[in-house]
């Protein structure tokens, strides 16, 4: 754009935004400690959903020391639902970092930033602009589709090497006395009128401006290359029964579903000797009764298919198809080499569940 056309645009982008702007509680208070939670909540959740998340977060949490001091069951528990559980635990690492190396005090550019645990580029532009004042670009997918339709921009969006390009294109857009409300108006346009699959760019006085409506190509951007399909796994859950209640185990520190309790999960392939091997359903009961056994010392009896219909959970990378399982234990079973520990009914309410959980669980409540 020549200066005078970028003037025009900056003014007429900051109208449309003055005019539009969504009333949402995280600018309602620009404090640094609640700009990062909404960013972060709003990563892979939509704005509604999150706004109820958001808010109780705040009444348990205030502030950026108390989620420091958080336990972890209470953090877990206050972000169960939410998902991407990753990010609850590197906010609190990001808390942390604030308080022990930063005396409490928060960064005020987007470089230093993004030395804390889970703030990346974007996220930390978003807060480096909105919290104080600094020129940079927020870039995301609505930015990316923003700015793609409004120059032109052919590059894929997929590859990370062509952000500099975004990055480079946005800057000089951007007003320097208002940094914050610039991204924070690419959110709302990206949201609300340049969508993915019906842009209503020709209802507002910016349609001027985007060079891919002006020659009827605004569909053809963002470029970007195909995501790949969810890789396809199948897994058993067993729901193991005593006198005691129900058995859950604690998933790994790291990976899927890092250190939230589900039921015991146990992945098809694991129980095959070769990738080519095919099981009958009874030989993988006996695979996974002998895992049990081999694993953790504990003898499952009654092990069977609940005759359920399978449950689907779909993650970035993967798609699992769950078989649900039923089987009985001794209460008096030995559980020392067993990550996890009997709940019963009551117990469960205090316990942080993936969504997988509460899916499985809500299976078994329909038999």
């Amino acid at each position: 754009m020549t200066p005078s056309e970028r003037s025009a645009f900056q003014t007429a982008f900051m109208t449309w935004y003055d005019e539009n702007r969504r009333d949402l509680p995280w600018r309602q208070n620009q404090e640094p400690y609640r700009v990062w939670l909404s960013e972060i909540m709003l990563q892979q959740t939509q704005v509604q959903t999150v706004i109820p998340y958001y808010e109780r977060f705040l009444a348990t949490f205030p502030t950026v020391a108390d989620l420091a001091a958080a336990p972890e069951d209470l953090l877990m528990k206050t972000w169960e639902g939410l998902g991407y559980y990753s990010r609850a635990r590197n906010l609190q690492k990001a808390a942390r970092q604030i308080v022990d190396d930063y005396d409490g005090h928060w960064p005020t550019t987007a470089a230093e930033l993004e030395k804390l645990a889970g703030i990346g580029p974007y996220t930390a532009g978003a807060i480096a602009s909105i919290c104080f004042g600094e020129v940079v670009p927020a870039i995301d997918g609505n930015a990316f589709r923003v700015f793609s339709r409004l120059l032109k921009i052919d590059a894929d969006i997929t590859d990370p090497k062509n952000r500099k390009i975004f990055y480079d294109a946005i800057l000089p857009l951007i007003p320097e006395d208002r940094p914050g409300d610039f991204n924070q108006a690419v959110m709302d346009f990206g949201s609300q009128i340049c969508t993915a699959k019906n842009p209503t760019i020709g209802d507002t006085a910016l349609a001027p401006f985007f060079r891919s409506y002006q020659d009827g190509t605004l569909l053809d951007y963002p470029v970007k290359t195909k995501k790949a399909k969810q890789k396809p796994v199948a897994m058993f859950a067993v729901v193991i029964r005593s006198q005691n209640g129900v058995l859950f185990q604690k998933r790994p520190s790291t990976g899927l579903l890092a250190n939230l309790s589900t039921y015991p999960l146990v992945a098809a392939e694991t129980l095959q000797a070769d990738d080519d091997e095919l099981l009958t359903p009874e030989e993988q009961l006996a695979r996974i009764e002998a895992h049990f056994q081999e694993a953790y010392g504990l003898k499952l009896q009654q092990l069977h298919e609940s005759g359920l219909k399978p449950v689907v959970h779909v993650f970035t990378h993967l798609k699992w198809t769950i078989t649900i399982l039923q089987a009985q234990l001794a209460a008096d079973a030995e559980l020392a080499f067993f990550p996890g520990q009997w709940y019963t009914e009551a117990q469960l309410v205090d316990v942080a569940l993936p969504t997988v959980q509460k899916k499985i669980m809500a299976r078994l409540a329909t038999d």
